[in-house]
């Protein structure tokens, strides 16, 4: 019996142990890309910018609410006429929009499908066009570019660079809650995009404000089939081709952050669904790549995939910091992993989080909406445990900026 006891003893704490180990790694993966992030330079513009033709194109799936404003500003761009098309796809508009969108200088390419994907859209839209293009901009139906933005992704390709993705950043901080998403993009943004280019690594793709080689684009596309993600496995497609991600973070594209409670589920529970699938799908060929051709960004991309959501790091190194002290300093427990690991650990994810996100979110509005923290954690906990099927079918998130 007493052999038993030790046994179970034994894998009890080998568990601890490896508990441990997985949360320590995953918070100082995202410190020392953090710290990374404050070497990170602007590239220099070249000094005579040839124009390339752009085609900017605009998935739009039930986007009535928004879509015509975006075209009419995705217009106004200081970059030649002659020299971008913005190209809104229309899939289930009502009729009164397409009329509205039929009026603006845009091309409207219309796509109808039994079940909708921005993939499907995207490969629909190229094949009716014609290939008169060098670049491809992808942007949401509820994105605003800056003025200059044109400009600024253009100059990054003439400086070589196949793959450019744009700073995307807050439209709106109406509620807590799209105050949290924006400050996680922030912070995501930092880690993930600065911090990576500065050490040398493949800035991450957000799904717009991203712009592409027209021919690389529509060629890599077309082996797209996801259903939701379709940035992400573009990213690890991009990986194992060997080819760089540049971030421009003077590239400003406004993007509506999600503004309720609900929103935040629709999202994240397509976020998850997308890290399970992708991290089965990559790890293997990920791993291998790495220990045979030194492929070093594919590998840290299946390793972004390994680690949880920030905002799950934070609240499980939390729970975890919490028993630990419970357990220690209340009970007189003493465990193979002493309390002190847990705070340590805690110490590394709230400190990065600090050095990660941008001073303009130092106000009494972020503290109070650091309020709705542990609801969100929760949910996302939650989620865990619902996403079957969630891959199977396009998961929407509808825009419309709701007014204070």
């Amino acid at each position: 019996m007493e052999t038993l006891i030790s046994i179970l003893q034994y894998i009890l704490n080998g568990i601890e142990l490896l508990v441990l180990a997985y949360f320590t790694m995953s918070g100082l993966y995202i410190l020392v890309f953090a710290l990374g992030g404050y070497f990170y330079k602007k590239r220099q513009n070249v000094t005579n910018q040839k124009y390339s033709k752009i085609a900017v194109f605009i998935p739009a799936y039930k986007e009535d609410a928004v879509i015509v404003d975006v075209a009419k500003t995705a217009l106004k761009q200081e970059y030649p006429s002659k020299y971008f098309d913005v190209i809104v796809i229309a899939d289930s508009l009502k009729k009164q929009t397409l009329q509205k969108l039929e009026r603006l200088s845009i091309k409207v390419v219309e796509v109808a499908f039994e079940s909708s994907t921005k993939a499907k859209a995207l490969n629909t839209a190229m094949a009716r066009l014609d290939d008169n293009y060098d670049h491809a901009l992808i942007l949401d139906a509820d994105n605003i570019m800056e003025d200059e933005f044109l400009n600024k992704i253009n100059n990054a390709f003439q400086n070589g660079y196949q793959v450019v993705q744009g700073h995307r950043k807050a439209k709106n901080l109406n509620t807590s809650f799209a105050i949290l998403d924006a400050a996680s993009e922030e912070i995501n943004n930092h880690i993930f995009r600065k911090g990576h280019r500065a050490l040398g690594l493949s800035s991450g793709l957000i799904g717009s404000g991203m712009a592409f080689e027209y021919s690389l684009f529509k060629t890599m596309m077309k082996s797209i089939k996801a259903v939701g993600g379709f940035d992400k496995e573009l990213e690890f497609e991009l990986a194992k081709k060997k080819i760089s991600i540049e971030y421009l973070q003077d590239a400003i594209v406004l993007d509506e952050k999600i503004q309720k409670s609900s929103d935040f589920s629709t999202q994240r529970k397509r976020w998850l669904a997308t890290q399970f699938i992708y991290l089965r799908r990559y790890f293997a060929i990920g791993c291998k790549q790495f220990l045979f051709n030194q492929n070093m960004n594919l590998f840290d991309k299946v390793w972004q995939m390994v680690i949880p959501p920030r905002l799950l790091l934070l609240g499980l190194v939390f729970m975890f910091a919490l028993l630990y002290s419970i357990l220690e300093y209340g009970f007189g427990y003493t465990s193979v992993v002493a309390v002190d690991f847990w705070l340590a650990n805690l110490i590394v994810v709230i400190g990065t989080f600090f050095l990660s996100l941008p001073g303009s979110f130092y106000n009494l509005k972020t503290l109070k909406a650091m309020l709705s923290i542990p609801s969100a954690f929760l949910r996302m906990l939650l989620l865990l445990f619902k996403l079957k099927g969630a891959n199977k079918k396009f998961i929407h998130t509808s825009h419309g900026v709701i007014k204070n």
